[in-house]
């Protein structure tokens, strides 16, 4: 009774039922020609009534198998192939219980009305679920799934998680201008953002099958924790850009890029997390170390000749308002005490400057000299361009394009020695203007000789004589 009881078992024993139901079915159907001399003796008939005998089966199987299917759909599988089951097998019983030829046809007949409805039910349909259901359950750990779960995640920023170093973190310094490529302790505090951006990596390795909510308090330590750890190595990425540890809070985007790149590993490919922001209220150096680097910056600015030279200035002007108002020795002690260190020294502001102007000199004579660029002319006229009475400029035709007044006659001449003029002299030379030569167009045709300051006497292609009103210059 308990085993009928559980879902799990009694499928089965309904799959095995089924199949030896089945096996005894097609039984039934092959015993009679299995035993057929002995039927043929027991009721003393031929192969003619023998051949109804099978034939009554067929007729009755085939009438029964579309009626099944109604019968199906009208009162269910269960029903029906229960029914069937019992009709074939009182058939059966009936069928070795009979005295003669008309009983055992008759038993036959009921025999191929029953057996199609374990077919008719969608037989092939039901072990497929229940071969897929027990699929199902091999991916819930063998057993059926009972509900279903829902589960919710917050894919927006997640902000205002704030960290703090505890220890000084390493960074490295790197100065190029004045030679410096320490590393120095620092402390800074501040503010980061993150979000999740793969909910199912999330889901699958940090959160799990919780049955309540997941806060992010319940994981922000470990954050915090693999945040500090990963700053030094983002650290030492941002040095290598060469920023400075003051110049950090101004590049809190190059210090998320390096982050995630560090906790790629842990963050993103593991658990889905990506920082979207990450902020620095305040960046503080050991003071000894502040103290050595501002020393080392100020002895590489005086490496300059002409900075030393100012220094050293500005330090004897000290020295000799200094020397001025020394009352214990006097005046005159101090300023003779002032000239001995300048001779102990060995140099002077002078000599610094003079060094500070050879050396610009030098650097200016290792510059490649810029080439010259020609100076731009100006724009030169068009070729034809002419000015208009109307103050039109730039007119390359014989119409003004803004009034529409003919092009002037070009008046200008040019002289023997070379001078364009417009008067009646030249303003070189003095020569008067030579008197204008004549040309010859015929008015009537339009012919234009070869020589047009030598016509010919009639044209030759209209025989109009040439004359005075032929003249076109």
């Amino acid at each position: 009774m308990n085993l009928l009881q559980n879902p799990n078992k009694r499928r089965w024993y309904i799959v095995a039922t089924i199949f030896v139901a089945i096996i005894c079915n097609y039984l039934d159907r092959q015993l009679l020609s299995i035993l057929k001399p002995e039927i043929l003796t027991h009721f003393g008939i031929e192969d003619l009534q023998y051949a109804w005998i099978v034939n009554v089966f067929l007729i009755c199987y085939a009438i029964m198998y579309p009626i099944s299917g109604i019968l199906v759909d009208r009162f269910g599988s269960k029903k029906v192939m229960l029914g069937g089951i019992v009709a074939w097998s009182l058939a059966c019983i009936g069928g070795g219980l009979s005295t003669n030829v008309v009983e055992f046809t008759i038993c036959r007949g009921i025999l191929g009305l029953a057996e199609p409805t374990i077919f008719a039910g969608n037989l092939g349909e039901s072990i497929g679920q229940v071969f897929q259901n027990i699929g199902k359950r091999f991916t819930f750990g063998g057993e059926a799934p009972k509900d279903q779960r829902i589960y919710y995640f917050n894919t927006k920023e997640l902000t205002g998680n704030k960290y703090g170093t505890p220890s000084p973190v390493p960074f490295r310094v790197v100065d190029q201008r004045a030679g410096i490529d320490i590393d120095i302790a620092i402390r800074c505090f501040g503010e980061y953002s993150y979000r999740i951006t793969n909910p199912l990596l999330f889901y699958t390795n940090v959160c799990g099958n919780v049955t309540e909510a997941y806060t992010r308090d319940t994981i922000d330590g470990q954050l915090k924790s693999e945040l500090l750890t990963a700053l030094q190595p983002a650290f030492a990425r941002i040095s290598d850009m060469g920023i400075r540890y003051s110049s950090l809070p101004g590049h809190t985007r190059e210090i998320a890029e390096a982050l995630n790149e560090e906790l790629s590993a842990q963050w993103r490919d593991r658990r889905g997390l990506e920082i979207v922001a990450f902020g620095v209220s305040s960046v503080k150096a050991n003071e000894e170390d502040e103290q050595m680097i501002k020393e080392m910056q100020r002895e590489a600015a005086y490496m300059d000749p002409t900075r030393a030279a100012a220094m050293l200035s500005r330090s004897q002007g000290e020295a000799m308002k200094a020397a001025a108002s020394n009352t214990a020795t006097g005046p005159a002690m101090a300023f003779m005490g002032m000239g001995m260190a300048g001779q102990m020294g060995g140099i002077n502001a002078q000599n610094l400057y003079a060094m500070g102007q050879q050396q610009a000199a030098q650097q200016a004579a290792q510059q490649p000299v810029a080439p010259q660029q020609p100076a731009p002319q100006p724009a030169a006229p068009a070729a034809d361009g002419w000015t208009c009475a109307c103050g039109k400029t730039g007119n390359t035709g014989k119409f003004c394009g803004n009034c529409g007044q003919p092009k002037p006659a070009d008046e200008s001449w040019t002289c023997t020695c070379g001078a364009v003029n417009k008067g009646k002299f030249c303003a070189e030379c003095g020569r008067p203007r030579p008197a204008a030569v004549k040309r010859f167009k015929c008015d009537k045709c339009g012919w234009e000789p070869e020589d047009p300051t030598n016509p010919p006497k009639f044209c030759p292609e209209c025989g109009d004589p040439f004359n005075d009103g032929d003249s076109v210059s």
